[in-house]
């Protein structure tokens, strides 16, 4: 018997309306388990019992074991809903044929919307006059420059779904948008009908909004230095709803303390962010806590990817953004 293993909670987030019933069907005969209300110790019970063959499972998903292979033979597919699936799953299992997909690039345009959300809060100071009006009881002054993002030049480091999104989204602002990515080829660019840096060091020296949206490898950890940050142009804007390790620490901190840019962060080194982090006060950042992924209102959208990925699997075609081990790698 399949397994459906969500709370009730998550279940209103990804699977509402009809949704859950129809996940139901895809998989039938189904089980379906309230991971909370379950003890640790049940967990490898609960596998060998039911042998299952498809697994669909939100955040309270536990674990799978290395041994699942002997406790659950027939397992061939874990449609897992969220995000990152590191601590659901190795990557031994997935070496060895286990089908695994996750959110993938349904999240992609909700991404890309909070990116742009902070760059505009960059360019129009809204940090800086949020903070003077809640709890200094100002107005405005003629000191405080404020900028406009229509006619920029923005530059956008990777070129995954997410920068394909935020590119669509900044077409109503401006068209001078550049874009650098190690790992793509220039005819990649080029048959799309996008401009690409020649380096990254162009990118960044060039543009007056810089976009961190590239994925992270190991040898990407600590790619934009303090060096490349003090590059772009003073009053310029950095925004990262990548990751955090992208970026040298140190570095951020001290351009950020300086206040030569605006910045606009979703992510960090360290999450969550420190109640005493130097980043926390300064009227040039804007802080998000990691909340770029899907808003509350579409979660829906990554509950219909795994629905239209569990469609294919029973029909026998190729899912959506499967997780391979190059993919699990990337992962946070």
């Amino acid at each position: 018997m399949n397994l459906l293993i969500m709370n009730q909670s998550e279940l209103a987030c990804f699977l509402p309306g009809r949704r859950q019933r129809e996940v139901e069907e895809l998989i039938a005969p189904c089980c379906v388990i309230d991971a909370e209300m379950m003890e640790p110790e049940e967990w490898a019970e609960l596998l060998a019992r039911h042998n299952p063959k498809v697994i669909v499972g939100g955040w309270s998903l536990p674990q799978l074991p290395d041994g699942v292979s002997w406790m659950a033979p027939r397992l061939e597919y874990l449609c897992y809903v969220p995000g990152t699936v590191r601590d659901k799953v190795s990557c031994k299992m997935i070496e060895k044929g286990l089908l695994v997909t996750n959110w993938g690039r349904s999240i992609s345009r909700t991404v890309a919307e909070c990116a742009l959300l902070l760059g505009l809060s960059c360019v129009r100071r809204s940090g800086y006059w949020n903070d003077r009006m809640h709890h200094h009881g100002e107005w405005k002054d003629d000191f405080v420059t404020t900028k406009s993002l229509f006619d920029r030049r923005v530059g956008i480091h990777g070129y995954g779904a997410i920068a394909k999104e935020l590119i669509r989204l900044l077409s109503v602002f401006t068209s001078k948008v550049t874009v650098f990515s190690d790992g793509v080829p220039k005819g990649v660019f080029d048959y799309d009908g996008v401009e690409c840096s020649d380096s990254l060091n162009s990118l960044f020296s060039e543009n007056d909004v810089i976009f961190e949206v590239e994925a992270l490898t190991p040898e990407r950890v600590g790619v934009v230095d303090e060096a490349l940050l003090r590059s772009i142009p003073e009053g310029g804007a950095f925004v990262n709803v990548a990751r955090g390790d992208l970026v040298e620490s140190k570095g951020l901190l001290n351009v950020a303390k300086e206040g030569r840019l605006q910045i606009g962060l979703d992510v960090f080194n360290e999450e969550p962010l420190p109640a005493t982090h130097g980043l926390r006060g300064c009227m040039n950042v804007m802080l998000s806590p990691h909340i770029a992924g899907p808003t509350t209102d579409r979660m829906v959208d990554a509950g219909d990817h795994a629905i239209e990925n569990l469609k294919r699997f029973c029909r026998g075609e190729a899912v959506v953004g499967p997780i391979t081990p190059e993919v699990y790698e990337r992962l946070t």
